[in-house]
């Protein structure tokens, strides 16, 4: 019996005009359907004049285990599974991942609809360096917790691109200009491709401010990464040491260290001899 297939669609953010053929054809000749929200995805189909022919099951967050069984005994039976969300791409802090997680371990094929995502669109927006970013998904929510993400993205070169919910998003621009720096770049997208959509670009400082006035709809966050910092011979030694003190040989430690940091590495072995001397 000749196996089905998972196919990843990417829904559009907010204008339905975003949609690809490739999505209406796929949403009307599926078997089965798992979809975010079940209502959502009848709305999409009647925007985009369309008639799903399969099944359609609903496949959120709390239900994703346990639907597993069903979807892969189907797609072992040969049909094919289209899986959307609410908007742009599933697994992308959508539900998707555990699924095709279980069609790779099982040997099913997977194939995806390229399309709008939230992520690429508010880069390219922001303004900001495109060339090397990272994706954080969505802030902690705790602020112990969100304290402790952002100090991890103190020292981050690349570009981030995150989500925040509009009630948290004043708390999390106020912790990030505290521990980030109140002048590091940052952008905020809200209601993407919709019809009140706004970029607020400015410093982390200023956007806290603004968005402390209140703010709705879905946000994107992106911020600029850190500037590379100036590492002096001497901040370096006490590395060394620590290195060396775990077993590591001088000669190697020191080498690594001053490589790693853009530092002579002559210099750098000198002066943890110099320090030992001390």
């Amino acid at each position: 019996m000749t196996q089905g297939r998972l196919i990843l669609a990417a829904t559009p953010l907010g204008d339905v005009r975003d949609a690809s053929p490739r999505l209406a054809e796929a949403l009307t000749e599926a078997d089965v359907i798992a979809a975010e929200d079940t209502r959502r995805l009848r709305s999409l189909a009647a925007a985009l004049e369309v008639t799903p022919r399969g099944r359609v099951v609903s496949f959120y967050e709390d239900v994703e285990t346990a639907r597993l069984p069903k979807l892969l005994e189907s797609l072992r039976a040969g049909e094919t599974v289209v899986l959307v969300t609410d908007a742009g791409m599933p697994s992308v802090s959508d539900p998707g991942f555990r699924l095709v997680s279980a069609c790779v371990a099982a040997d099913i094929p997977v194939t995806c609809l390229p399309g709008p995502s939230a992520v690429t669109t508010a880069l390219a927006l922001s303004g900001l360096p495109c060339d090397r970013f990272c994706f954080e998904g969505f802030a902690p929510r705790k602020p112990g917790e969100r304290t402790r993400w952002l100090t991890s993205l103190r020292d981050e070169p690349r570009t981030a691109v995150l989500f925040e919910s509009p009630h948290r998003l004043a708390s999390l621009l106020a912790d990030a200009a505290s521990v980030l720096g109140a002048e590091r770049r940052a952008a905020v997208c809200r209601e993407l491709t919709k019809t009140y959509e706004e970029v607020k670009r400015g410093t982390l400082a200023s956007l806290a401010e603004w968005a402390a006035e209140g703010v709705r709809g879905e946000i994107t966050v992106v911020v600029a990464g850190a500037a590379p910092r100036e590492v002096s011979v001497a901040d370096l030694v006490s590395e060394v040491a620590d290195r060396v003190a775990s077993g590591e040989r001088l000669k190697s430690a020191a080498a690594e260290v001053a490589e790693a940091a853009g530092v002579s590495k002559k210099e750098l072995y000198d002066a943890v001899l110099a320090a030992r001397k001390a």
